[in-house]
Order: C-alpha cells, then sequence, then structure tokens
C-alpha cells in the first residue's frame, strides 16, 4: 500500500515543483525591469542626416532645425515665431535684412558677408540659405541680434533651446538608472544616468517621475532613484545688449489736425483752417501722394508753409498716404523691393530736410495680409534717417478689429514716435448698415487695445470733425459725410427731433420719408466731450482730429480742457 502512495505524492509535490517554478517566473517577469531601448530616431522622429529635432525649454516642438555643413539653421517662419520677428527676407533681391536703430544690416542669401552702410565683416560661415523656396537662417547669425541658449546634441541629433529662464525643479540621481519612455519597468529605454547626475523634473507621480535629462532626453525613473530635488533658477543669456530705439515724443500731448492740400493753392488755407483752432501744436498738411510703382510721389510740400507755421506755434507733420492713386498703384510691388523702399525714403527724407518740415505722417491705407511684413519693414527702414535727423515719425491705423494686425502696431511702437489711431469710421461710406462714425465703445475698445501694445505717451486718439448722413431704403444704402455745422443745419432744415443716446453717446435723429429712412448721429462738442474724456482715462499722448475745417468752433474749448487735464 505505501509503495502505490509514494509515486502518487512525488507526482504530487512535482506539480506543485514545476507549479511554484512557473509561477515564480511569472512573479519575475512581471517585476523584472526591461533592458529593450528604444529607437530614438523614432522617438524624436529623425527623417535624415540634416534633420534636427528641437526641445524648446521641457517641450519637443514640431518645428525642425537644420544642420548643413557643420552649422545649425532654423528657418525664418521659427525665427518669427520664437526668436525673432525682425529679420526680414527680400527674395527678389535676394537679401536677409536685419534693422537696429541706425542702420540696417544686410546679407546676400547664401554669402556669409554681413555689410551695413559702411562696413563689412566675414561672418565664417554661411548666414542664410534657401533650401526650396525655405528660407534657413544660421542659429549663430540670430544669436547676434537676440538672448537665447541652445545646446546641440547628436545621435540622434537635436537641440536644447531656451528662451525663457524660471524657476524649475531639479533633482540628483541616487544610482545608476534608466530613463524609460513611459513610467514602468516594463517601458523602452530612452537613455541611462550614473549615479550624480543632475536631471530636471518635470512632472511627480506617484511611483515614477518624468524628467530631462542634461542632454535633453524626457522620460521617466522611479521616484526612489531620485534625491535632493529642489528649486533652481537658471543663469538668463544676457550676451546681446538690446539697442535703444530713441523717440522724439514731447513732454506735453499732441494736438494735431489734417489739413487738407490738394494742390499747392491749398497751402494758403492755412490761415482759413486754423482761424478758429485753439491749442494746436501740430498741423499735417496732406501733401505727399504715392504716385507710381516705383517709389515716386507728387508733393505740394512749401517751405513758406513750415515758416508760416511755425511763426503760429505749430510743427509741421506732412502727411504721405497711397490713397489719391489707388487705383493705379501696386502696394505691395512698392513696399516689398528694398530698392524702392529706399528710393521712396530717400526722396521723402530729403524733401523734409530741404523745407524744414518737422515730421512725417505715414497714411498707408488698405494694405493687405501678405504685404504687412513688407509695411512694417518700411516703417523700420524709415524709423532710421528721422531718428538721426529728429524728425518726428507718426503712423496712422484703424481701429483694431482683428483684420489690421498685420500692421503691427506693437513694433510701431518701437520704432516710431507716435502710433496714431484714426478712431472713425466705425461705419463708412461702403457700410451694409447705417451707424456712428464713431460710437464711444469703438474709440474706447480701438484705444484700450492700442495701449496694451504700444506705450500709452505714444498713443494718439483721431477724432471725426464730420458726421455722415444715412438714407436707407428696402433695397439700398447710402451716406454722405459733412462737416459738423452742415450736420446740425440738415438737422435743422428738416425738423430732425436730436436725443441723446446713452450707447453711442452721441445725439441722434431720424425721419422717414416714403419707404426711405434718414438717419444721423452726430458728431458735436457733447459727443466729443465723451470720448476726449476717455483718452484722458488711458493717459494718451494726445488728440488728433480729421479734418481742420470740418468742426464747430465750440469744439476746441473742449479739446483744450483735455490738453489741461
Amino acid at each position: 500500500m505505501k509503495k502505490k502512495i509514494i509515486p502518487v505524492v512525488l507526482a504530487i509535490v512535482l506539480i506543485i515543483i514545476i507549479g511554484c517554478v512557473s509561477f515564480g517566473g511569472m512573479i519575475i517577469d512581471k517585476y523584472s525591469y526591461s533592458k529593450e531601448r528604444a529607437d530614438l530616431n523614432a522617438y524624436y522622429e529623425i527623417s535624415s542626416d540634416s534633420d534636427v529635432a528641437v526641445v524648446l525649454q521641457n517641450e519637443i516642438i514640431e518645428e525642425r532645425a537644420k544642420l548643413i555643413d557643420g552649422v545649425y539653421y532654423f528657418d525664418i517662419d521659427t525665427v518669427h515665431k520664437y526668436l525673432n520677428d525682425r529679420f526680414y527676407v527680400d527674395k527678389n533681391e535676394n537679401l536677409l535684412l536685419y534693422s537696429l536703430p541706425d542702420d540696417t544690416m544686410r546679407t546676400s542669401i547664401g554669402s556669409s558677408i554681413r555689410e551695413d552702410s559702411l562696413t563689412s565683416e566675414d561672418m565664417g560661415y554661411v548666414l542664410s540659405r534657401f533650401e526650396g523656396d525655405i528660407l534657413y537662417i544660421a542659429i549663430d547669425y540670430v544669436k547676434e541680434y537676440t538672448n537665447f541658449g541652445y545646446e546641440a546634441f547628436v545621435e540622434p541629433n537635436r537641440i536644447q533651446l531656451d528662451t525663457v529662464w524660471e524657476d524649475m525643479q531639479v533633482a540628483e540621481i541616487k544610482k545608476d538608472t534608466a530613463v524609460r519612455l513611459r513610467g514602468g519597468v516594463k517601458s523602452e529605454i530612452l537613455t541611462d544616468v550614473s549615479a550624480g547626475d543632475k536631471v530636471t523634473v518635470l512632472e511627480q507621480m506617484e511611483t515614477w517621475t518624468k524628467v530631462k535629462t542634461k542632454d535633453s532626453i524626457m522620460g521617466y525613473v522611479e521616484n526612489k532613484r531620485l534625491r535632493d530635488v529642489r528649486s533652481e533658477l537658471p543663469i538668463p543669456v544676457t550676451d546681446y545688449e538690446e539697442p535703444q530705439y530713441t523717440s522724439v515724443t514731447r513732454d506735453y500731448k499732441i494736438n494735431m489736425g489734417w489739413h487738407v492740400v490738394a494742390g499747392e493753392a491749398g497751402n494758403d488755407t492755412i490761415y482759413e483752417v486754423t482761424r478758429n483752432t485753439k491749442g494746436l501744436n501740430v498741423i499735417s498738411p496732406t501733401w505727399f501722394k504715392i504716385c507710381d510703382n516705383e517709389g515716386n510721389y507728387t508733393s505740394f510740400a512749401s517751405k513758406s508753409y513750415v515758416e508760416t507755421a511755425h511763426e503760429m506755434g505749430m510743427e509741421v507733420w506732412a502727411l504721405i498716404e497711397n490713397i489719391e492713386y489707388r487705383d493705379s498703384i501696386d502696394m505691395y510691388a512698392i513696399l516689398s523691393s528694398t530698392t524702392i523702399r529706399a528710393n521712396l525714403i530717400d526722396k521723402l527724407i530729403n524733401e523734409v530736410l530741404e523745407k524744414g518740415i518737422d515730421g512725417i505722417n505715414v497714411d498707408f491705407e488698405q494694405i493687405s495680409v501678405d504685404c504687412g511684413e513688407h509695411y512694417v519693414q518700411f516703417i523700420r527702414e524709415l524709423s532710421i534717417p528721422c531718428r538721426q535727423h529728429g524728425i518726428v515719425l507718426s503712423v496712422d491705423n484703424y481701429v483694431p478689429k482683428g483684420y489690421n494686425d498685420h500692421y503691427g502696431r506693437k513694433e510701431q511702437g518701437v520704432v516710431a514716435d507716435y502710433v496714431i489711431i484714426m478712431g472713425y469710421d466705425e461705419h463708412y461710406a461702403g457700410s451694409e448698415v447705417a451707424g456712428s462714425v464713431a460710437s464711444i465703445d469703438f474709440v474706447e475698445d480701438g484705444i484700450a487695445q492700442t495701449v496694451a501694445e504700444v506705450p500709452a505717451n505714444k498713443v494718439i486718439n483721431a477724432l471725426p470733425f464730420y458726421t455722415r448722413i444715412w438714407e436707407t431704403t428696402p433695397d439700398s444704402i447710402s451716406s454722405q459725410a459733412v462737416g459738423m455745422e452742415m450736420a446740425e443745419e440738415y438737422v435743422a432744415n428738416h425738423e430732425i427731433e436730436i436725443e441723446w443716446d446713452d450707447e453711442t453717446c452721441q445725439n441722434y435723429g431720424e425721419y422717414t420719408v416714403g419707404d426711405t429712412i434718414h438717419q444721423v448721429w452726430l458728431e458735436d462738442e457733447k459727443s466729443i466731450q465723451v470720448k476726449l474724456t476717455i483718452m484722458d482715462k488711458y493717459g494718451i499722448g494726445g488728440v488728433a482730429s480729421w479734418r481742420l475745417g470740418f468742426e464747430k468752433p465750440e469744439i476746441w474749448d473742449e479739446i483744450v480742457g483735455y490738453l489741461n487735464n
């Protein structure tokens, strides 16, 4: 009987042993550390020997760098987005430009030579180059004008890029360990770290922590492998000292009026349009009109006019515009050409100096979105001789509505002396509905958005000295712009009952004849006073008026009150 039991017991013991070994193997397999290594080229999505991944701060971004002939490059869009948006490319003339306060640096694309107006220098590497249709700029050349840090690594090619230097969490590795793709012992290994290595702590979890190694590989290590977790403030890169863009802003509020001059004889009307003014310290005659695609303009500028204005206590900021000949000129062709921009600027500055003009007022309207970068570069380049000669540079802008962001108000606020908001044309000749020329919310919105980007003392808000009289039928809408007195005569002649509208902060009136409704939102001393109060609230640099001769004399008392606040 005993002999029969022994084999059974042995079999049971054997089964138990096999089960224990199998279970133990499962336990070991479950908790043992994987030695499988991740493909770092796949991790960084490296597609070629010249492809370079970019780690911005602590994030792998979608933009890439290029490694060409041992030099690292970013495409111009990446440079503009993350580093410096002042680099400007002229593809037609094969130039890369960078405007400083006193000069514009230029290099021919594909060259190692950097030039200014007086000198040239061989930088020892190709500063910019085209790869297909994409312009790439050497990162070291970008660093000539920008503060940021970068460090390059290989196998795979990647760059650590730092543009801000804020408090970060760091720790030391307690014991040699692996940095894994995900938290978990079975995850693939990205790299190895040694005891004493410092890592950046990105995210702490229950048992694993996401870290970045000193060579910018981001993955997970076990919490038990870390020690001395602490805050650390990195040392910022300050190699480049940003130059000062000096301005000739006045230490008093500007009170500027536009003087419409349609011909040389119009200069004589300076006495008429200023007869009732009070406190006017700047007059802007509409003298210069772009007339062809070579950067030429017509001019009604008069030295005697300037002398007369000075005797009357006013500066002259001559206006240059692109509206008179808009149907026959191509602003993109003009502004996208470095040669044409230079021709226009040289002629303009020479005439300003010859006539003794105090300032230039740029009024380029209906600039297309694709022309925006060229327009901003024109303003940068024009600012250089203005700064050198003490010429005031002011730039006119629509009230911000989102569609004119390409006018670069923030950059205007750096390089120009005054940024003028044309605080009118909320409703204009082509509007699909009748409405106010400048309701109070419209005006305040324009000021608030502008001072968010431009120093308040550089901002001037322009008031409308005109009103639109609207006629609306079931099939059409039309309007005409008239001066303040003519608008009040219209109201009186048609016996229109006027009521104050709290929404627009204007006197409003209407009447109907048949199926035609006639409407008017008046600009008068009361509406102007409310606008001036808002301007005073934001502490801006002054007031402008479109246009002299359209106002009631009483308006100037309101403006003087604003100037004296």
